[in-house]
């Protein structure tokens, strides 16, 4: 965070001083909401939440080295009492990044954005500083968090937008407006919430509807293979730039396929030429991803030589997506488990036939949630896809969902044996410690509510592990 003293952190949120010796004390360190990782000349935001009320830790954040807390109510400790510490929050945000003038990258989509945020990331960070977020953080509190981080040397502020329903990415958008932003697809993740595919596509497009025009210098990315996502160009006055394999996109892939590893590569061309990419990543649904990023680094001014050269060596940086790790004994375990849509479950269960190289296979999905009147039709063709992809055994985990899932692939199946239903993730565990034999891989994908990366875990203590 840029040196900020109490006094204008006050006047920036509309916030009274409290018990504050010295309102010149400055704010040089990162917000935080977790008291546990308050560091020295950072910022402790309270809030008050369904298990655990953050004012209670208040004393414990000053005495760690927070210069003071950002707080509905006194708290005994220096502090900015406001009336919504969210509101706080979003406007401290929009103030600070407003002063740096940083370039400002969001994207959204209803899958890959976090993976495809950590490919900007990296991309971008071989051009200057760069602030991105730690995993998902991606609503109204972790964005402002988020951008909080950024410094007087931060570049680039890459910035993940996710959404509940209408109006949410608009709002996120006000708290800091994005110069570039990236549209990856409108798929059926949260369709129970939105209702139909046309509403994600309305609220997905209203970052692009935020952009600055095309003469201010406003760059919407687009994913051309979509036609809700291609359709948004109409809904902005940003120059528009289009990525996809389709022949009109402006940074496409040519030559697409996966190494005998499952890794995606293809030729990439920019109207700056061309260049080879490998990647490290695991399944073809990355080329996408990597697209998207090429487009933004390419707006930025990276070589596509270079764009080629760090899409290659990009790995994972968030936690529990397409994680593979082998054991001493030759199991691989794919933990994907962080969450699932029938999107990504079709992506992660081609990536796993790609990866089988004549090893068996093992698909342990659990439930994909907020599909609403959808869900049935999704879980059974997600049952029925890996049959048909050889997956060699589907262990489906939970409730209803799971018996869809079971039951599509049994119907799809020829004997029954393709699949097999249990319980909860412990009965997962003991099935597959029970069967497994040395040179399986076992994918593990479900909505983040399911816990299935307690398997994934379970089974990488088993022994030594590598990653790959």
């Amino acid at each position: 965070m840029i040196p900020l003293s109490l006094t204008e952190i006050a006047a920036v949120v509309s916030g009274q001083q409290c018990d504050i010796p010295d309102p010149d004390a400055e704010v040089t360190g990162p917000v935080v909401i977790d008291s546990r990782k308050v560091v020295p000349g950072g910022l402790f935001a309270a809030f008050d939440g369904a298990r655990v009320d953050g004012h209670d830790y208040a004393g414990q954040a000053v005495a760690d080295g927070a210069v003071a807390v950002l707080a509905t109510r006194p708290v005994g400790v220096p502090a900015i009492v406001v009336d919504d510490v969210e509101t706080a929050l979003g406007a401290l945000a929009r103030h600070t990044v407003a002063k740096l003038g940083t370039q400002v990258v969001a994207l959204t989509g209803s899958a890959g954005k976090t993976s495809t945020k950590d490919l900007i990331a990296q991309l971008l960070e071989r051009l200057g500083p760069t602030v991105w977020p730690a995993g998902s953080l991606n609503n109204e509190i972790g964005l402002p968090v988020t951008a909080l981080r950024a410094e007087q040397d931060t570049r680039h502020l890459v910035l993940e937008m996710g959404a509940r329903g209408v109006g949410h990415i608009r709002y996120l958008t006000g708290l800091v407006p994005p110069r570039i932003g990236v549209v990856l697809n409108v798929g059926v993740a949260h369709i129970g919430e939105f209702g139909s595919r046309e509403v994600i596509a309305q609220a997905k497009g209203e970052l692009v509807e935020s952009l600055p025009p095309a003469a201010e210098g406003g760059v919407a990315v687009l994913n051309a293979d979509d036609p809700y996502v291609r359709a948004m160009a109409a809904r902005t006055s940003a120059r528009v730039v289009f990525f996809g394999e389709a022949a009109d996109a402006d940074v496409r892939a040519e030559n697409v396929r996966l190494t005998e590893q499952g890794r995606p590569a293809f030729t990439l061309h920019t109207p700056s030429g061309c260049s080879d990419v490998t990647m490290r990543l695991y399944g073809e649904h990355h080329v996408s991803n990597a697209l998207a990023a090429a487009a933004v680094a390419c707006e930025l001014g990276m070589s596509v030589e270079g764009i080629a050269e760090a899409l290659s060596a990009a790995g994972t940086l968030s936690r529990w997506r397409m994680e593979v790790s082998e054991r001493a004994d030759g199991v691989t375990v794919v933990n994907d488990a962080y969450n699932a849509n029938p999107d990504s479950v079709r992506a992660a269960l081609r990536a796993l036939a790609a990866m089988a190289g004549g090893r068996r296979t093992w698909a342990v999905l659990g439930e994909m949630a907020e599909l609403g009147d959808e869900s049935l039709a999704e879980h059974d063709a997600v049952g029925r896809l890996a049959v048909r992809l050889n997956v060699s055994k589907l262990v489906a985990v939970g409730g209803q969902e799971a018996v869809w899932l079971d039951m599509g692939a049994k119907n799809e199946g020829s004997w029954g044996e393709e699949s097999v239903h249990v319980s909860d993730a412990q009965a997962a565990v003991d099935l597959l410690r029970r069967e497994l034999r040395p040179g399986d891989v076992v994918l593990v994908k479900a909505s983040r509510s399911v816990g299935l990366e307690r398997v994934a875990l379970a089974l990488l203590d088993e022994g030594e592990v590598a990653a790959r």
